[in-house]
Order: structure tokens, then sequence, then C-alpha cells
């Protein structure tokens, strides 16, 4: 019981900490050399688009909806998943008092008060990070796919255009990548383990 404790304590802090440093460097790689990242060749494969699309004509405005739109359909199903697994497990750990005797065995690691409130908490806090980016990357892609198809700089100028354009996408990954390091999180109250993510294989671009 005492190895279970100290993996509790331990082993999935730091396995946190590693996951938190690793987007960290992945953000200052993003800002400095954005082609060793996937999401800066995104970025710069956007802005190319997007002032193409701004320049064309009414048959590109379409197309620009249209590839939005798959953009936004992802992003409603992450705020959907998000804001779904958040009420599951706040039922979950309404019922989890009313049935502590099943999570007894040392398996399940430490169950005490603090700890339960630790492990609930922590995956709660990333999954409304989650919704609240993703529902606001919602808006911002709305707003662009107006913006994109305005033709009068008197409405929106292009940077500013572009710039709700990006913040669409920035928001839509961070809530993405807030979903993925939840799911951790809820195997923890399973048991100790180890719950980083690192996505280096899917971030980092042709060198």
């Amino acid at each position: 019981m005492g190895a279970i404790i100290v993996l509790d304590a331990i082993l999935v802090p730091l396995s946190l900490f590693v996951t938190i440093g690793y987007h960290a460097y992945l953000w200052h790689s993003f800002k400095n050399k954005p082609s060793l990242t996937t999401f800066g060749i995104d970025t710069l494969r956007r802005k190319v688009w997007f002032l193409d699309m701004k320049k064309g004509d009414g048959r590109k405005g379409t197309a620009s909806v249209q590839t939005l739109r798959n953009t936004l359909m992802g992003t409603i199903l992450n705020a959907t998943m998000a804001i779904t697994i958040f009420v599951m497990l706040a039922a979950l750990t309404n019922n989890t008092y009313n049935a502590g005797h099943l999570f007894t065995n040392a398996f399940f690691g430490s169950q005490s008060d603090v700890m339960f409130a630790l492990k609930c908490g922590s995956a709660s806090i990333s999954l409304i990070v989650s919704f609240f980016c993703s529902s606001m990357a919602i808006g911002y892609l709305i707003e662009a796919s107006f913006l994109i198809n305005t033709e009068s700089d008197e409405v929106s100028s292009t940077g500013h255009t572009q710039l709700i354009f990006e913040r669409g996408f920035l928001l839509s990954l961070v809530g993405n990548r807030a979903l993925f390091i939840t799911f951790p999180l809820l195997f923890w109250m399973l048991g100790a383990s180890a719950c980083g993510i690192v996505l280096s294989g899917i971030d980092t671009g042709p060198v």
C-alpha cells in the first residue's frame, strides 16, 4: 500500500510536469522556429491560403467557408466531448462517496478525501479548460467565416480578419490538447500510473 501511495504522490505529478514542460518547449519552438513544428507549418500554410481566399472571387469565398466548416465540426465535437465527460465525472464523484467500499483495493491507489479530490479536481479543470477554449474557438471561426467574405475594408481590415482566423485555430488546438491530457487524469482515478502525453511524432515537422 505504501508503494501505491508513493506512486500516487510522485509518479503522476512528475508525469504531469513532463507533459506541461513538453508543451512549453513546443510553444517555444513554435514562436522561434515554426518550421520545426507541424502547427507552425500549418500556420504558415494557412497564412498563404488566407491571403489567396481574401483576394479571390465568390467561388473562393464559398470554398473558404466549407474549409472552415470542417474545422468547426471537429471543434464542436471536442467541446461536446469535454462537457459530456465533465458531467459524467460529476455524477461519478457523487456516487463514489456512496460506493466507497468498491475502491478499497490497493490497486486503485490512495482514496483519501484529499487525494480523491485532487484526482477529480485535476480532471475537471482540464475538461473545463478544453470546453471553454473550444467554445471560444467556435465563436472566432464563425466570425472569421463572415469576415473572409467581406470585401469592404471599412467593416474589417485584412489584418484583423487574419488575427480572428488564427485565434480560432489556436484556441481549437489548445482545447484539443486539454482534452487529450484529461484522459490520463481519468485513468489516474483507477490507479497510480504514468500519465504523460508526449506527441512528438505528431508535433514535430520535417527537419
